[in-house]
């Protein structure tokens, strides 16, 4: 299901989004919260920049919005609807649920952000010097 080349792959396993040879984070693991964010500059194996620009990222505050209300709206469910606890649960689930989740949220968000911008290349052997 995950095929190397797609934009799901790059996504889920935070890999260079032209080559997805490589993490693009220094520390691979998202509950190490003193590395959460740090990042390589570029790629060991293509070379490409992750941070295209200063700021890049800020961009990737809305993608990490929305990723925070799915998973909000899915504690939810799972609470009130699937386990049918009382409003007050439900509610203490997605705030659990958004602050368990909130290191995996934040790289996913960067991961789809950068792949919005940059497609992997299966040729990007032939564009390295």
């Amino acid at each position: 299901m995950l095929k190397k080349g797609s934009k799901l792959y790059s996504i889920l396993t935070g890999t260079c989004p032209k080559c997805q040879e490589e993490s693009m984070f220094v520390e691979k693991n998202p509950y190490k919260l003193s590395k959460i964010s740090e990042m390589h500059e570029r790629c060991s194996h293509c070379g490409t920049k992750y941070k295209i620009e200063p700021s890049f990222f800020f961009g990737a505050m809305y993608v990490s919005y929305g990723l925070g209300i799915a998973f909000g709206v899915a504690a939810f469910v799972i609470s009130f609807v699937f386990l049918q606890t009382s409003l007050k649960t439900a509610f203490i689930a997605i705030v659990a649920t958004l602050i368990v989740f909130m290191p995996v949220i934040m790289r996913i968000s960067r991961n789809i952000w950068i792949n919005i911008f940059i497609h992997y290349d299966k040729d990007w052997k032939k564009h390295v010097s």
